[in-house]
């Protein structure tokens, strides 16, 4: 669905750039706005830097940026990490040399989207199934710029109604989203395979697990302590709940771009 977007300073350049913002035309899609968001953590890039690349349709955004301005000798000396395969195979296509944390485990910055942010920042991520490569890298680094559209707003973690991903092994997985499920029996919690395709098989990661989605119909209340609880079920390998870990997120909206900081 197209969006207005009025004139503002903030993040102007950076659409201008883009090629997003024109003096006749000012309706933007919101993988327009994802783009203008993208455009406006490169800022946050400088050369020399260790990256923590993110996946998914805004973190691809920035990804390409960073490539080309590589290309333009605007950027130099960056060494990217990517947080899955796709990932890794753009970052390789735009000329993004590329390591891993075991010879970088200190990232200067990461820049990625969110499935959801709620008022303090916190964080869902992993609807497209690399949660578990994304918390290690961004664990891992100085400074996490989030980078989202106002849709993924929430007033809580959760609130959206949609996936809340959890990456567990194949074994006995239905024993661990049974578990998972009577967790969060109070907060109305539904705990779903993940499938794709026509015949629903089951989602595999880039590490080889599966993921249990869990949506709730309230708040789970208490973060840290749910996510403690997740983590001690036996066959979970991590959550998707990004707790205390964005310092910066930059929203694009309908009124411009918000910056917030934590």
């Amino acid at each position: 669905m197209a969006i207005p977007y009025p004139h503002f300073i903030s993040s102007e350049k950076a659409a201008m750039e883009a090629g997003l913002l024109a003096p006749s035309s000012i309706i933007l899609t919101q993988d327009d706005l994802k783009k203008i968001a993208a455009y406006k953590a490169v800022e946050y890039v400088e050369s020399g830097m260790v990256l923590g690349l993110g996946t998914g349709s805004t973190a691809k955004h920035a990804v390409a940026r960073i490539g080309e301005l590589l290309r333009q000798g605007k950027l130099t000396d960056i060494v990217g990490i990517p947080t899955s395969t796709m990932t890794h195979d753009q970052a390789l296509s735009v000329g993004i040399p590329l390591s891993d944390l075991d010879s970088h485990p200190v990232v200067d910055l990461a820049i990625d989207g969110a499935d959801e942010v709620d008022p303090y920042l916190n964080l869902v991520k992993g609807r497209g199934g690399s949660l578990l490569r994304e918390k290690m890298v961004e664990a891992a680094c100085k400074k996490f710029v989030v980078i989202v559209d106002e849709s993924k707003l929430v007033n809580y973690i959760g609130g959206s109604g949609l996936a809340m991903p959890v990456e567990v092994i194949q074994f006995c997985w239905k024993f661990t989203a049974s578990k998972l499920q009577s967790l969060f029996e109070e907060s109305g919690c539904v705990a779903k395979l993940r499938t794709v395709g026509e015949k629903e098989e089951p989602f595999v990661t880039d590490n080889g697990n599966y993921i249990v989605d869990l949506y709730f119909k309230e708040s789970i209340g208490d973060l840290k302590a749910a996510s403690d609880s997740i983590l001690q079920i036996a066959g979970v390998v991590e959550h998707g709940m990004f707790l205390d870990m964005a310092t910066t997120v930059i929203i694009a909206g309908e009124l411009g771009l918000t910056v917030k900081n934590k």
